[in-house]
């Protein structure tokens, strides 16, 4: 299409191409008495050497081949909008100021809204503050260019101007208010923007109530959240995908899954903003199941793993530890990131897979990929858990040259690295040297060390700077009393227990959980409240039992009580992990892969639950260190050991922690959700060209559905609820 003024026809193309030719182009299709420009031309460099507009189409203007018009203007800035052209806009902008159309309104609102959308927004400003006259539009587009460039309080402080003129909000500018109102540090201005939506009717608006919805849950008022999005006439995506996120980002996310399942069941289609909450729910919760299945049905939407869509599912399969998977997302990124690179930096990191994260480190700088203070911190804390000393040294010097100030929790992952190479002396000279004040982060670090090295004159030190910088951390209480006990100072274990007591300081206890057929199962110590209790003592009492014949010693230096051996044995008999090992050993058969989960904070008698007893690759180590690894090495193997003789094939893995349950027992297909009495998302209505098929596991779901899964590369032939291998049910 073209643009002809001399005949008064003025077309434009619905899609944009390529505006710019090439600086040898001479071509000129004008003449004395039209002129035809190109769709495609009109944001083209001016040919003219030294030009006064830098465009060519102004150009044609100021000779008079070319007649000016308000939509050739509209459609000149819409075009600077579009590929945020700002020089170029700035250009037509000056044209106009000199033509005839200097104070339309229409031209002039174009323009602020130019300014706005390209994040010119002082050019905006000093526009507004110029214009003659105003309406509805100048204040919503400076407002909306406001709120979308983080300027939250700029825009807020407009709202009460533009009512002093007389201006009564529409849905734009309320939608763009409420988008400010949730990036102030609380809900007053929020709730003031609600009051107005609810004036002029609003309320029920779906833009403006997807907006009402995304500021409350912003500031974790879910309750009020979904109150206004029950109280939408008509929901949208964008409804959907706040309330998600506001479950996941508050931590619930057995409320983001179940509210997943919801929205497909209205037929409302998941987004890039859909998929990446609710991924994120499945690495915070460790449900590695939960997000294959997710990423199963990503796949047989036809999505794509673009921008953070791909990187929060690289986080999810890295953070459950499930390494590999995480790899091979990483390998079919549309685009690798730098985020994508620390992600995968993260996963080896948090396994202790200190030698893969270096190398990964290592290829990230060769490839040119400039590292961040996140990437540091990652490799710094792969390195520190390694026992990669000096790497981790090196790399922490590394940052200076790449222009990064280090922050507090690069010099506490150093105290660490430090701490656990039993060089204690030189952790607490660094601190000391440190160019910034130590926190009660850095002291903690030192104290954990001190606990591990059973260095109980400096623990005292290094617990004394955390109970003044933080005095309501139970964690620090807890380790210290675990020194003086360790050492037998049974005194000063009641000193520390009493001001525990005094300062209202209580520990959080310690938790595990299994994930088996998709269920979650949770466990505390001496856990008296699970209904198959007295069956997971007698298993755990059997796998003890074994364990001993062939050289287990329960592990009691730790155990805060002033008694017998006899009792101290006793009192680790039936901790949370033992629990949930002896519960995960019941209930599958041999042959079953499971997965475990355990709390961070853990007693060293629990080694054949946790990854993180696992000997360092290499490094600097004390004499006793060694023995004491040594030790730990022997437990895992005779559990292990143990394991094999019991004909038990279990995996142990970390994976987070997890509280979501899949119940397997409702009436949808465990693969599209979809009803039984319904038919999966590929027929149209139900039948017998898609029946319900089970497996010999139990498990139902729709023909089509199960034929894709098992056909699919990534379902490895297994059932994609229990993960065992699949078989038709005769």
């Amino acid at each position: 299409m073209s643009i002809s003024t001399r005949f008064g026809s003025y077309a434009t193309l619905a899609s944009f191409t390529d505006f710019e030719a090439s600086e040898g182009e001479e071509e000129d299709c004008c003449g004395s008495s039209s002129c035809i420009i190109q769709d495609k031309d009109l944001l083209r460099r001016s040919q003219i050497r030294n030009s006064p507009t830098g465009l060519h189409v102004l150009d044609l203007i100021d000779r008079g081949s070319l007649e000016a018009n308000r939509a050739l203007y509209n459609n000149l800035l819409k075009k600077c909008t579009h590929f945020v052209k700002v020089k170029e806009g700035r250009a037509v902008h000056s044209h106009i100021v000199h033509s005839q159309f200097k104070d339309d309104l229409v031209i002039l609102n174009t323009i602020l809204n130019m300014y706005a959308k390209c994040g010119a927004l002082d050019d905006a400003r000093k526009l507004f503050d110029e214009m003659p006259s105003k309406d509805m539009v100048t204040w919503t587009a400076l407002i909306s260019g406001y709120s979308q460039n983080d300027h939250a309080e700029d825009a807020l402080v407009l709202f009460p101007q533009m009512l002093h003129f007389g201006f009564q909000p529409n849905q734009f500018t309320l939608s763009s208010l409420l988008k400010a109102s949730g990036a102030r540090p609380n809900d007053k201005h929020g709730r003031q923007v609600h009051a107005f939506c609810l004036k002029y009717g609003y309320d029920s608006n779906v833009y403006v109530g997807s907006s009402l919805v995304d500021m409350y849950a912003r500031f974790n008022l879910i309750n009020e959240a979904r109150v206004v999005f029950d109280g939408l006439v008509s929901k949208n995506e964008v409804s959907w995908n706040a309330l998600i996120a506001g479950h996941a980002r508050k931590g619930e996310g057995e409320h983001a899954l179940s509210m997943f399942r919801e929205m497909q069941r209205a037929d409302f289609k998941p987004t890039h903003f859909t998929y990446s909450s609710v991924f994120s729910v499945c690495a915070s919760t460790g449900s590695l199941e939960q997000g294959k299945w997710i990423h199963a049905h990503v796949i047989k939407s036809g999505g794509k793993l673009v921008s953070f869509v791909g990187n929060t599912l690289l986080y999810m399969y890295a953070k459950s530890g499930s390494i590999e998977d995480a790899k091979k997302v990483f390998d079919r990124l549309v685009k690798q990131e730098l985020v994508s690179w620390n992600s995968m930096l993260t996963g080896y990191a948090q396994h202790g897979l200190g030698k893969e994260s270096v190398q990964w480190f290592e290829e990230m700088l060769s490839i040119g990929i400039e590292p961040n203070h996140v990437t540091f911190l990652c490799v710094l804390s792969a390195c520190s858990h390694a026992g990669l000393l000096d790497e981790g040294l090196y790399y922490f010097e590394l940052m200076k040259k790449h222009m990064i100030e280090p922050r507090v929790s690069h010099y506490v992952t150093i105290v660490d690295l430090l701490g656990r190479a039993g060089l204690l002396d030189r952790a607490l000279k660094f601190i000391r040297e440190m160019p910034i004040e130590p926190t009660a982060a850095v002291w903690k670090a030192l104290l954990g060390a001190c606990r591990m090295h059973k260095n109980m004159e400096l623990g005292a030190y290094a617990a004394e700077h955390v109970f003044e910088l933080d005095p309501y951390d139970s964690g620090p209480h807890v380790l210290l009393s675990n020194i003086y006990a360790s050492a037998g100072r049974w005194g000063d274990v009641a000193k520390v227990r009493r001001m525990m007591k005094e300062s209202g300081v209580k520990k959080e206890p310690a938790c595990s959980w299994v994930e088996i057929e998709n269920a979650v199962h949770l466990f505390v110590a001496n856990d008296d409240a699970h209904p198959q209790r007295e069956d997971i003592y007698r298993k755990w009492e059997e796998i003890s039992g074994k364990i001993k014949e062939i050289g287990y010693v329960p592990d009691t230096s730790h155990v805060l009580l002033f008694v017998d051996q006899h009792e101290r044995e006793v009192k680790l008999q039936y901790h949370s992990e033992k629990l949930a090992l002896a519960f995960s050993l019941l209930k599958t058969p041999p042959g079953t892969t499971g997965s475990a989960c355990y709390p961070i904070i853990y007693e060293n008698d629990c080694v054949l639950s946790l990854t993180g007893y696992f000997p360092v690759e290499s490094g600097v180590m004390s004499a006793s260190e060694e023995r004491r690894m040594k030790v730990k090495l022997l437990r895992i193997l005779a559990m292990i050991l143990c394991l094999f003789l019991l004909q038990i094939d279990f995996v142990l893995k970390w994976h987070g922690v997890a509280s979501w349950t899949w119940d397997a027992q409702d009436e949808t297909c465990g693969i599209c959700r979809m009803a039984f009495d319904g038919c999966c998302p590929d027929c149209k209505l139900p039948g017998d060209d898609c029946p319900l098929i089970w497996g010999a596991c139990n498990h139902a779901f729709h023909l089509h559905c199960i034929l894709k899964w098992v056909n699919s590369q990534t379902s490895q032939a297994h059932c994609p609820m229990c993960r065992r291998e699949w078989q038709f049910k005769e």
